[in-house]
């Protein structure tokens, strides 16, 4: 008798795992593809930030639904694809890259910054692509195959963030803004640090769920 069956020849099926999960996953981090791709529009020479920075709050609501639908998904499941403890993690993890990608939009609009250190576009630009790797590995966790090449890159991006980080801040206090002007582009700088290693956090969820699937 295989462990599948039970007495009296009777075979027992598991209940489906439910599946839906990838599909919200993979919603979730193409909202963080497309406001990663705002914010880069918003560096661009004479385009309109206030429309762009509006436009990357509704996607910033539309990633909040994928959310709350991951979590009455998993409130209503009884047999979830992986733990249920890293659903609730990976699901909160690339909320707060899309919180933190809009806040740093939102001060540029509210503080009414018309110039942009040089630093700002190149840390803009490991979001952009943190964002398009992550977008690519969510499908990849249906079977927990090729993930390492997706969290090796991102944590290279994350440390190659952290020196553009630093090399702003130098700017910034070189002496080239008056102290208020700094104030606010730190703002800005640090919302896109902290967006930085939001997509790192994630990559760090997705090995351990990748390691214990394994």
């Amino acid at each position: 008798m295989t462990s599948d069956d039970l007495g009296c020849g009777v075979r027992f099926n598991p209940l489906p795992k439910d599946k839906t999960f990838y599909e919200l996953f993979g919603k979730s981090a193409s909202h963080l593809v497309d406001g990663a791709r705002l914010l880069t529009g918003m560096l661009d020479a004479g385009s309109d930030r206030a429309a762009a920075a509006e436009r990357l709050k509704e996607v910033e609501h539309q990633c909040d639904e994928v959310t709350h639908e991951i979590i009455r998904r998993l409130n209503s499941t009884f047999i979830t694809p992986f733990d249920r403890e890293d659903i609730y993690r990976l699901t909160g993890g690339l909320d707060d890259v899309m919180d933190d990608m809009e806040a740093a939009a939102d001060y540029i609009t509210l503080y009414r910054i018309e110039e942009l250190p040089p630093e700002v576009s190149d840390q803009v630009e490991v979001l952009r692509q943190a964002a398009d790797l992550t977008a690519a590995a969510m499908p990849r966790l249906r079977d927990m195959r090729d993930l390492d090449e997706y969290w090796i890159e991102v944590n290279r991006l994350e440390n190659h963030g952290d020196k553009i980080y630093r090399r702003c801040l130098a700017h910034l206090f070189s002496g080239a803004y008056d102290a208020l002007t700094v104030m606010r582009l730190r703002d800005v700088v640090e919302q896109l640090e902290a967006a930085i290693d939001s997509f790192e956090t994630v990559a760090n969820i997705v090995e351990q769920i990748a390691v214990k699937e394994s």
